[in-house]
């Protein structure tokens, strides 16, 4: 035990220590930039497979406005096919730069989580079950429909048979946002950016309240196993 606590070995642990946390602090940044390109990433590979599921799911659908272009597609290779012909490659791209805002979705939702959940902490030693849940539905409320309009735009991006002009020119490209959203205003008012929120809100509201409730009962059983006391306060 003496040569295990000797002063050498101090040394080298203290050394390690902070060697290790020096490393650690440099290169933090490029992990976080890590982690932000994985979510780029996968954005790229699966919205031409979004763009394609958008366009056969509304497949068919009767639409008031005239500008919308109809499409028939047999399947998914078809759709591929029809679209890369008719659009260019690049019109399975349609939406990426909405989709890349929308990664900020989740950042949103769990900085209301935790801020919501810091304020219950001040009045209370520890949150219930049903707690967890309102504040966890009321997160995820708040960070859906600030990004709503994205998701809006995102759509119609998607489904990218939508003219832009008297001239016809079909849209199929990313520069076109804001002239959406300001169409949409104009023709809808500002409530036009939130069609659908209310569907969307009890898809994603019930399933991330209860995603909450799931994480902190997991989170709260794991420090009892292994026999750690949690911080009740932040």
């Amino acid at each position: 035990m003496a040569s295990v606590l000797s002063y050498e070995n101090l040394v080298h642990a203290v050394a390690g220590a902070v060697g290790s946390m020096t490393a650690m602090t440099v290169f933090f940044p490029l992990d976080t930039a890590r982690l932000r390109l994985q979510g780029v990433v996968n954005v790229l590979l699966t919205t031409p497979l979004w763009v394609v599921n958008t366009r056969l799911k509304l497949q068919g659908a009767k639409f008031r406005n005239e500008d919308i272009v109809p499409t028939n597609y047999s399947g998914i290779i078809d759709a591929f096919h029809q679209i890369i012909r008719d659009e260019g490659i690049s019109a399975l791209w349609n939406g990426t730069f909405p989709s890349l805002l929308l990664v900020f979705n989740p950042a949103i939702q769990f900085m209301f989580y935790e801020g919501l959940k810091r304020q219950l902490l001040k009045k209370r030693m520890k949150l219930s079950s049903l707690d967890v849940f309102i504040i966890g539905a009321i997160a995820k409320a708040i960070a859906t429909t600030v990004t709503y309009p994205m998701q809006t735009v995102q759509s119609i991006l998607r489904f990218g048979r939508h003219r832009l002009n008297p001239e016809n020119r079909t849209l199929g490209s990313l520069r076109n946002v804001l002239y959406l959203l300001h169409q949409r205003v104009r023709r809808f008012g500002i409530m036009g950016l939130y069609k659908g929120l209310e569907a969307k809100l009890l898809q994603t509201v019930l399933t991330a309240a209860l995603m909450f409730l799931v994480y902190e009962k997991l989170t709260a059983t794991t420090f009892m196993v292994m026999g750690l006391k949690r911080a009740s306060k932040h």
